[in-house]
């Protein structure tokens, strides 16, 4: 904020997380108290100060909202997948269930980072109560602090044959590790709701794959599952009813539902709605209606035009400028 002022610029805050009531939530003890309040006091000017606010959620920006900030300064542009990297493969010419012996096989998936943010409390009951079906199988992929804590606790409970964990795979694998699972498992902790969204989430979506939320009801993620019809939503500690989700639903009949590609847009979308935010915010009008032409360009995938003389960039760079 006061390097934007300084600089006199216009400030825009682009939010994946809120902190640190995050970390707080996580049992950051030095952020509670005096200095946690400092630093939400010190967060908060920013957020009313800044031209834009972007979260990727709708229940971040109730939160960002809530602190104070103009409601037409807060918007919402979700994360998004590399839709052109991924696409549904189906499971008989999957080359990853083929190197890991998964043919004929029920594959609950995870995929990215684990971290504090996850419940792994169900997951763990669930498998165990399916611990004598050997078709089922919970595929693990990625990294994070808590994947080896995952891995320790599976053994701990007598699983180790039903969990499998893997590093993150090369990039031109990527379609393929996403569509290995039959379905996916996300969480978060309840307290964490609004804080942090599962981003993740997009790159299932992409790949074509349902999703078994465990979460609570009035989450990001549960609003998403829900409104495109691509999964189910289970409460956090409900053991019983993830078991049975898993056993006696049929998931073949669900992922034509779950490709949700142009619904939820791509990175080509996401980049211009940003820019389009951030040309809508300011007073110069010419450098704005400048900046959104390109943009529009830029979204419908048209080429980039060459400008004929400096005045184009010129007011471009000038829309940079605070008036």
């Amino acid at each position: 904020m006061l390097i934007a002022e300084r600089r006199q610029a216009h400030l825009v805050n682009w939010l994946q997380d809120l902190y640190p009531e995050t970390a707080n939530s996580l049992g950051c003890r030095f952020l509670k108290g005096y200095i946690g309040h400092a630093l939400i006091y010190l967060r908060d000017r920013s957020l009313r100060a800044a031209r834009a606010n972007v979260v990727v959620g709708e229940r971040m920006a109730e939160l960002v909202r809530s602190s104070g900030t103009a409601p037409e300064r807060v918007h919402v542009i979700p994360n998004w997948a590399h839709d052109e990297k991924i696409s549904p493969i189906p499971p008989a010419l999957n080359l990853l269930r083929r190197d890991l012996n998964l043919q004929g096989k029920f594959v609950v998936g995870y995929s990215g980072n684990l971290t504090r943010a996850h419940e792994v409390e169900t997951l763990l009951a669930a498998a165990t109560q399916l611990r004598n079906e050997p078709k089922i199988v919970f595929l693990f992929i990625g990294g994070g602090d808590r994947l080896t804590a995952l891995s320790d606790r599976a053994k701990e409970h007598g699983l180790p044959d039903s969990f499998r964990f893997l590093p993150y795979q090369e990039r031109h694998m990527l379609k393929h590790s996403l569509s290995a699972p039959d379905v996916y498992w996300l969480s978060l902790r309840p307290e964490l709701e609004g804080l942090v969204v599962r981003s993740n989430f997009y790159g299932i979506a992409a790949a074509g794959r349902p999703i078994i939320a465990i979460t609570v009801r009035h989450s990001e993620i549960a609003r998403l599952v829900r409104q495109h019809e691509c999964g189910i939503v289970i409460q956090p500690g409900d053991a019983q009813a993830l078991a049975a989700a898993i056993v006696v639903r049929k998931w073949a009949a669900v992922p034509g539902k779950c490709s949700m590609r142009i619904s939820l847009g791509s990175e080509r979308s996401a980049v211009g709605k940003m820019c389009l935010i951030i040309s809508n915010s300011v007073k110069n009008r010419t450098a704005g209606s400048v900046l959104e032409s390109t943009v529009r360009r830029y979204m419908s995938g048209a080429p980039r035009r060459k400008s004929k003389s400096a005045a184009g960039d010129q007011q471009l760079a000038q829309f940079f400028k605070a008036e």
